[in-house]
């Protein structure tokens, strides 16, 4: 079985990582649910359904890391998604591995084949169960997880490519790399990053647990720091290797860009915020993500924030081309905010909402940061400049707020102690209240 000591240090690691950011406490909880389907090797089923579900929500699957658990990841680093079900509506389904190490099983053959009766098949009836509970939207529903719940992952996407829209995994490696006979789960050479093989054999690989076959396979976001010795910064290679393989497309990037001074994000197939596949890496990060702000990046990727549809051919990072701005009545526009802080930085979340007759086309919100904050990334809109009256200027997939709509954007800023919220809003030149 995995070797307790490298399981007790990944889950200091990976739990150190969830203590960051403290968001405020939602109604919601995590529920245990029994009696969900076939579940063959005994896992344990949580949901968390938020006070305000949609209509037909998307549904996320959250798989916990090696020596986790169900309530570890929801309230560590797992926690800004369920922040993000507070905020769009979506319900999240919580596996919980129940064998001594708390790893999920991507080694066995029975891991690793489509209803082959290991951990995978009890997920599957968790999903299905989900499905007809919460009248979820079968277009959306999705997966994430961190390192043994992101190894996870991408075995649910290329097990049940039919079902899963998206999937986002943190620290893992190519589906069906850690595949063992001995029954151990644990497989050195693929850990190690020592197991190279070309796009075709890491795709066929994936083909072997879905014989026969045809349709499209999610699209797939995939993240990794440098310096990560646990699941080795190689295997980061070889997983973009076996999704472009499975989407059909080269190894070159249509997209390269920086989000942050460290990062380096490639896409493929497309350049939008819902590429085919999307590659993170993380300059001098070991086995410890997701780092802080990082899920508000998966949560657009997933289309769990409402964006649905064809991806953008335009970069999220570049300004997007639109029909001439319309704005809106004095007074139709209402922005709230929402703070989380630490020691030398925060994430604010903001909500804009259209309260006029009309929709908004072209948008552009102008606010004012307190004194020492300086805006070092942000999601779902472009901001310019970094610190005093700001510019936040929509992206070619939120251009329009309907009327009486409300659309979400967010920033991460460093800060010399002044913790405020912005003030001073104003959508295309008229204020906004609060």
């Amino acid at each position: 079985m995995v070797r307790t000591a490298l399981v007790a240090a990944l889950s200091l690691l990976i739990g150190a990582a969830g203590l960051v950011v403290a968001r405020p406490a939602a109604a919601a909880s995590l529920v245990p649910v029994t009696g969900f389907g076939a579940n063959p090797t005994n896992l344990k089923m949580y949901t968390y359904v938020p006070d305000r579900v949609a209509a037909t929500p998307a549904l996320l699957v959250l798989v916990h890391y090696c020596g986790g658990s169900a309530g570890a990841i929801a309230g560590g680093n797992g926690k800004d998604f369920l922040t993000a079900a507070d905020r769009y509506g979506f319900v999240v389904v919580l596996p919980e591995a129940t064998r001594s190490e708390k790893c999920f099983d991507v080694s066995s053959p029975q891991a690793l084949r489509r209803d082959g009766g290991s951990d995978s098949t009890g997920i599957m009836s968790m999903v299905s169960w989900a499905r007809a509970r919460y009248h979820v939207d079968s277009a959306r529903i999705v997966v994430s997880g961190f390192s043994s719940g992101a190894m996870m992952t991408t075995v649910l996407a290329a097990q049940y490519p039919d079902v899963f829209a998206a999937a986002s995994a943190f620290s893992g490696v190519p589906a069906g790399c850690f595949a063992t006979t001995n029954g151990s789960l644990w497989n050195s050479t693929c850990s190690g990053g020592n197991l190279i093989k070309t796009a075709r054999q890491w795709g066929d690989q994936a083909r072997a647990m879905y014989p026969g076959y045809t349709g499209r396979y999610p699209r797939i976001q995939l993240w990794h720091g440098t310096t990560d010795t646990t699941l080795a910064y190689p295997n980061f290679g070889e997983e973009i290797k076996q999704w472009t393989d499975l989407h059909g497309l080269g190894p070159n990037p249509a997209f390269t860009d920086h989000p942050q001074s460290s990062w380096t994000r490639t896409r493929y197939g497309a350049t939008g915020t819902q590429a085919t596949v999307e590659g993170v890496s993380i300059a001098g990060v070991g086995h410890q993500l997701p780092q802080t702000g990082q899920l508000g990046y998966a949560v657009s990727f997933l289309g769990l924030d409402g964006t649905t549809g064809t991806p953008s051919t335009s970069p999220s990072s570049s300004p997007p081309s639109t029909p001439p701005s319309s704005p809106p009545a004095t007074g139709a526009c209402r922005v709230a905010t929402s703070i989380s802080a630490w020691s030398s930085g925060l994430t604010a979340d903001l909500t804009i909402t259209n309260t006029g007759a009309t929709a908004i086309t072209g948008w552009t919100l102008d606010f004012t940061l307190p004194a020492g904050q300086s805006i070092t990334s942000g999601w779902n809109a472009t901001y310019a400049p970094a610190t005093g009256r700001v510019s936040a200027t929509n992206v070619s997939y939120n251009a329009v707020i309907p009327a009486n709509g409300s659309i979400s954007i967010g920033f991460q800023a460093g800060h010399t102690g002044a913790v405020g919220a912005p003030t001073g809003f104003a959508l295309n030149g008229t204020a906004c209240g609060g």
